[in-house]
């Protein structure tokens, strides 16, 4: 991707619909996973493990895309 993507923006994405944020930073397949799992684990765990993967989303979103301003 030509164009450098913020890691704040990668991470809020995310954090409202998990995935997002790594299709933003252009790592489609990931976003794919997050977009997958995550209402998985919402539905299997009712609730609990949901808000995990969704920090988790955002976590890896940020810290993808700072990686790879660096």
């Amino acid at each position: 991707m030509s164009r450098s993507s913020s890691a704040g923006t990668a991470a809020v994405l995310s954090l409202f619909i998990p995935g997002l944020g790594q299709i933003y930073n252009g790592a489609f397949l990931r976003g794919v996973f997050w977009l997958l799992v995550t209402p998985g684990l919402w539905i299997g765990s009712t609730g609990t493990l949901g808000w995990i993967c969704h920090i988790a989303a955002a976590y890896t979103a940020y810290h993808y895309a700072a990686r790879r301003r660096s």
